[in-house]
Formats: structure tokens, C-alpha cells, sequence
């Protein structure tokens, strides 16, 4: 049961660090202070409200199945891109493990619908 939960937080956590790898990708891509501006807060942004409306576990449009494990590893290989992109291919790596392992354990605890409140 610990680990369990431990693995619901630490979904948590993976979703917010997505978040924040979109952000500093944008912060750092941006080629204006302007553009950077736009780019780190507006990726993590859409991001934020594609996840609410089909991922979040109150969504009222959530998806299923394969389709919800699909949209989530599209945010999250995207999170994962974006810090490789920005030079933090440690940090990029790091997070892919931790994704992965979330995942799996996800996957045979069949925790997808829990609602972490």
C-alpha cells in the first residue's frame, strides 16, 4: 500500500516536472527575450490544459485505455525532448527512467483512474 501511494506521488511529481522541463526549454530556446517569454510560459501552458481536459483524473473528458497512456507519454516524451533540446541530457535521461518505472508500476497496479486528491 506505501508503495502504492508512493508511486500515485510520485506521478504527481512527473507531472508537474514536465511542466517545468517545457517551461525551461522555452526560457531557453527562444531565440528574443520576447519569444522566450512566450515559449516558456505558453508550452507548459497548453501542455497544463491538454492534461487537464483528457488526463487529469476529475477531467470530465478523460481518456482510457491505450488512449490515456498514448496522450500522457506524447507530454511526457515531449518533456524529455525538450530538456535533451535545451542541453540537459543527464536531467533528460534521468526523467525518462523515472517516467518509465512510473509507468510500469502505473501499469500493474492498475492506478490509472485513482484520484489523487
Amino acid at each position: 500500500m506505501l508503495f502504492k501511494s508512493a508511486n500515485l506521488a510520485l506521478s504527481f511529481l512527473l507531472e508537474l516536472s514536465a511542466l517545468a522541463a517545457l517551461g525551461y526549454w522555452g526560457f531557453q530556446t527562444g531565440p528574443s527575450t520576447l519569444l522566450k517569454i512566450l515559449l516558456g510560459i505558453g508550452a507548459p501552458l497548453l501542455a497544463a490544459v491538454i492534461w487537464g481536459l483528457f488526463a487529469a483524473p476529475k477531467a470530465s473528458r478523460r481518456l482510457r485505455g491505450f488512449a490515456l497512456y498514448l496522450l500522457k507519454a506524447a507530454v511526457f516524451v515531449t518533456a524529455i525532448l525538450a530538456l535533451a533540446a535545451a542541453g540537459q541530457g543527464t536531467l533528460a535521461g534521468i526523467f525518462a527512467v523515472a517516467v518509465l518505472v512510473n509507468f510500469i508500476l502505473t501499469a500493474l497496479w492498475r492506478q490509472n483512474d485513482a484520484v489523487v486528491v
